[in-house]
């Protein structure tokens, strides 16, 4: 978890937060009792007796948005993006919760707006939201500066990033936190204790930290108050409704919108969602799976290139991510060094295919000797998912975090099921064991309009094993939907395909669905 200027620390909630107006339990696995609709499946397209889709209209009163273009995409290391291209920012105040009694409270909630010369000034614009993955600015800065800028001639995008981390005001978790032994998954904890315990021990001290930073309202951060800090934008907007586009997690705070407030849903997009109704393990396994997805298409296109990690770059993978283990490659980890690679393959820029070449030297150097690179690709990685509100975000999120036993039993079995990223995947689940328990969002009932779902076929953000979950709990819901399947790696699709941005902005004019079992290739 990285440190950052402003922050939301021990007196955060008395001094960044300003007055408006004026468990831990672990379980067995738990796999939902759904009706499951297999991927392709769908359900029936609106037709032209179904009610029409809401008008999305412009803001009334927009935000005082100020241009932060330089400021926002430096950091990330992208190009300028298209002639013209503005990014803006803006905070807004949103309640952090609605207490029992005493006054209520606000928290400042980031906001980034994309768009061209050529926006119409009058469209109104697509909300994008990120969720805890990564700050939907940095997401938006990926989608605006690539090939998917050609959406913002349509509308302008405006990225609403996670109450605690981002553009909004951060959560200080403080110094007691070792976030490198959650990083690094306990590898270089002193004294010869196991893994286990050093991961357990570090989610127990953050844990404390991060409750009592953000006390009272430490349970505040969850997609349920994501949902509502949308909701928030809406009202300031003074519009009806919103088009929603929800990446990864983003797609469980869109979802959460839509529970609790299913009038205001004018447009909804869910790029490469996770399971809606499972428990932490499970969800943790299909990322695991999307990893290694992830890599073997990485591998084939690297070895297609002669890239410098040779005819078998898995092979290659794993033996480096073995000579960290055994402490080769100095203050690398072996699980920093897979969550950078993982994070590689994760990026949302869209020109993650020209850069394989990229990935392969860094990896290649390491082998020789030269971390150095490699260093600069996991500080580029921490920086954008390692952050303290990320960490409080993510356990929030989480349902039924399995305890040391089970986590031990679970690295064994995907080690072997899950070689490269497995038994990481396992042992990761301890950083959140300690946080106490929340309830998990409440689903949709019922959805006013149809609604537009992509996976990936390799996702390792999200992985694609809980898309069945979902898709069950839509149909449940009664609403119609269509799914799209883009064929190649990485996240979300809406970033890098351009059969995804052909059906978004088809989908966006009248909310009309493609046909189902669509695919779109690598």
């Amino acid at each position: 978890m990285q440190t950052g200027a402003r922050r939301i620390g021990v007196a955060a909630i008395a001094g960044v937060v300003l007055a408006v107006g004026t468990g831990c339990g672990a379980g067995p696995s738990s796999r939902p009792d759904v009706a499951v609709v297999e991927h392709g499946g769908g359900s029936t397209p609106r037709t032209s007796e179904a009610p029409p889709a809401p008008d999305l209209r412009a803001p009334v009163h927009d935000l005082a948005w100020t241009d932060c273009t330089t400021a926002a995409l430096a950091p990330l290391g992208v190009g300028p993006g298209p002639d013209g291209l503005v990014l803006e920012c803006a905070t807004f105040t949103s309640p952090v919760d609605t207490p029992a009694a005493g006054p209520a409270r606000s928290i400042q909630v980031g906001a980034t707006r994309a768009r061209l010369p050529r926006t119409p000034l009058d469209a109104a614009p697509l909300v994008l939201t990120s969720g805890a993955d990564a700050a939907s600015s940095t997401t938006l800065a990926a989608l605006a500066t690539g090939p998917s800028a050609t959406l913002l001639e349509r509308q302008p995008i405006v990225a609403v990033d996670r109450r605690g981390f981002g553009a909004s005001t951060p959560i200080d978790c403080g110094d007691t936190v070792d976030r490198r032994a959650l990083a690094d998954l306990g590898q270089f904890t002193a004294g010869g204790g196991s893994a286990a315990d050093a991961v357990a021990a570090a989610g127990r001290d953050a844990t404390v930290a991060c409750t009592d930073a953000a006390a009272p309202y430490a349970l505040a951060f969850d997609t349920a108050h994501a949902a509502d800090d949308l909701e928030q934008l809406r009202r300031m907007w003074q519009v009806d409704t919103i088009a929603l586009l929800g990446t990864g997690n983003g797609a469980a705070v869109a979802l959460a919108f839509t529970a609790k407030y299913p009038e205001r849903v004018g447009r909804l997009v869910l790029d490469a969602p996770a399971g809606t109704t499972v428990d932490a393990a499970t969800a943790a396994e299909h990322r695991a799976a999307g990893q290694e997805a992830a890599l073997a298409a990485y591998a084939r296109r690297c070895a297609a290139l002669a890239c410098a990690l040779g005819a078998d770059p898995v092979a290659a993978v794993t033996a480096l991510r073995d000579r960290a283990a055994a402490g080769e490659l100095g203050t690398v980890s072996s699980s920093a060094l897979l969550a950078s690679v993982s994070g590689f393959l994760g990026s949302p820029r869209g020109d993650q295919t020209a850069r394989v070449r990229e990935l392969a030297d860094v990896l290649a150097a390491a082998d020789r000797g030269d971390v150095a690179p490699l260093q600069g690709l996991i500080a580029a990685t921490d920086a954008v998912t390692g952050s303290d509100g990320q960490f409080v975000a993510r356990c929030s999120d989480g349902q039924q975090w399995p305890g040391p036993g089970r986590v031990e039993q679970l690295r064994q079995e995907w080690a072997t099921t899950y070689p490269v990223f497995g038994a990481d995947a396992a042992l990761g689940l301890l950083r959140c064991a300690a946080w106490p328990a929340t309830p998990p969002p409440a689903l949709p009932t019922a959805v006013p309009v149809p609604i537009l779902v992509f996976d990936g076929a390799a996702d390792p953000v999200v992985g694609t094993g809980g898309l069945s979950t979902l898709t069950g709990s839509l149909t449940l819901a009664g609403a119609p939907w269509s799914g799209v399947r883009w064929e190649g790696f990485g996240h979300p699709a809406t970033t890098h395909s351009e059969c995804a941005r052909g059906h978004l902005t088809r989908y966006l004019e009248d909310a009309t669905l493609p046909p189902n079992a669509g695919a779109c290739p690598a």
